[in-house]
């Protein structure tokens, strides 16, 4: 049995409690369910009790002698924070491009010689599968040590059935012996492979008929995503893939409107998608159809910051009732970064979005774009003890004092896994 674990007087504890389901939108991301002088109880992996410190002398300090009592006497206490959109499992790295995009070539110029999606692919097919367990387990400690608990993981560059695989079989092997948590999601539609250049069809037809049914089969995701944009693939194709997908019993995700506005905002909508990514340049209309139909807008300010563009309209997002979530969009050529303290300053800085929006779009409706809301993303009873302590008092300290880790201690399921 584990040690139970008793967390008191924070600064602030900030719980994201709330009666009612769902994605918070508009003035709901606001509503942190603050608790000061507050105190929380962590006992078999699991959220015993949250309170006032007062509240909590009163019930527990007499119920059990084998505790350990941690004073947060100045300190901020979160959820572990949740990343809804990750790279994780690649090969390699394409540090080169960095210079080459310095040197004023576009994403898609890089993708076109050769590089980008392409480059990682050769590489991450190279490697073993032992090998990539190995480069991906250090992102996670990475992820870890700056207060995350739990990730999206997408495949996306194997680009053929034996990699794709090989992708998601270390996701899978990891979940079990890392403790970070890993939802996987099958993304064989991020590009077009260069075998298939100009049959793109084929391609197509390769995702819908053979790698679908294999990796619904042997249950190797709960997601599929497709890169929906000019140049990769049509609406009409992901059209086409994602509702292959609904088939298998896998939940549709877009790659939406990074480059270009290409009505993956509106396809997002019409499939019932969790969410739309990326939407750099969705427009108006996409922004209304995501808002009716309850899509989650996973929005990435590293990876705009990184290919020096202009950030998603977070704040027009939200003021039109858009559930917003936000992620480092942690991979190797357009966002590098495992520091998700980073992405909610970028989020206020970048998008407008409030430092308790912010901490919201990381967190609990970060957790609603994976669906785990019932296990992380806030500090409820029975829910999963994912908590961070942070050197800062409060969460607008958090946001305000930019590019810093101020993690102190991070525990998984009750487990001391930072210090």
């Amino acid at each position: 049995m584990r040690k139970a674990v008793w967390i008191k007087h924070a600064s602030q504890l900030v719980t994201l409690a709330s009666k009612s389901e769902g994605p918070r939108v508009k003035g709901a991301m606001s509503d942190l369910a603050i608790i000061e002088n507050g105190s929380i109880w962590l006992k078999d992996g699991l959220i015993q009790a949250v309170g006032t410190t007062e509240e909590l002398e009163l019930f527990y300090t007499k119920s059990e002698a084998d505790v350990e009592i941690i004073d947060a006497t100045g300190h901020l206490v979160t959820p572990g924070l949740v990343d809804p959109h990750t790279h994780i499992a690649f090969g390699g790295s394409r540090e080169r491009e960095f210079e080459m995009r310095l040197e004023g070539a576009t994403y898609m110029d890089i993708m076109s010689a050769g590089g980008g999606i392409h480059a990682t692919t050769r590489m991450t097919r190279e490697a073993t599968e032992n090998e990539l367990v190995i480069q991906t387990s250090k992102r996670l400690d990475s992820f870890l040590a700056h207060g995350v608990t739990t990730i999206e993981g997408k495949s996306g560059y194997g680009l053929d059935l034996e990699t794709e695989l090989k992708q998601l079989r270390v996701m899978k092997r990891l979940q079990e012996e890392h403790p970070i948590d890993i939802v996987p999601t099958f993304m064989g539609a991020h590009a077009v492979p260069v075998a298939f250049k100009d049959r793109e069809e084929d391609y197509v037809d390769l995702i819908i008929n053979e790698m679908l049914p294999l990796v619904a089969k042997d249950k190797l995701a709960k997601f599929n995503d497709v890169f929906c944009e000019v140049g990769v693939f049509t609406p009409e194709q992901t059209e086409r893939i994602l509702e292959a997908g609904k088939s298998h019993g896998l939940i549709p995700k877009i790659h939406a409107d990074e480059i270009e506005p290409y009505q993956g905002a509106e396809l997002a909508a019409k499939v019932g998608a969790i969410s739309a990514e990326h939407l750099l340049k969705t427009t108006e209309e996409g922004i209304q159809a995501m808002a009716e139909k309850g899509v989650i807008a996973c929005l990435l300010p590293a990876t705009a910051l990184y290919l020096r563009e202009t950030a998603a309209k977070g704040r027009r997002m939200i003021d039109a009732g858009v559930p917003v979530a936000i992620s480092t969009d942690c991979n190797p050529g357009s966002s590098p970064t495992t520091s998700m303290p980073l992405v909610m300053n970028l989020a206020c800085i970048s998008m407008r979005l409030t430092p308790a929006e912010s901490l919201c779009a990381a967190t609990y409706n970060a957790a609603c774009a994976i669906q785990m809301e019932d296990k992380v993303g806030s500090l409820e009873v029975g829910k999963q003890a994912d908590v961070v302590l942070w050197n800062v008092q409060s969460y607008q300290q958090l946001q305000y004092l930019f590019g810093v880790n101020h993690v102190k201690t991070v525990w998984k399921k009750g487990l001391k896994v930072v210090r």
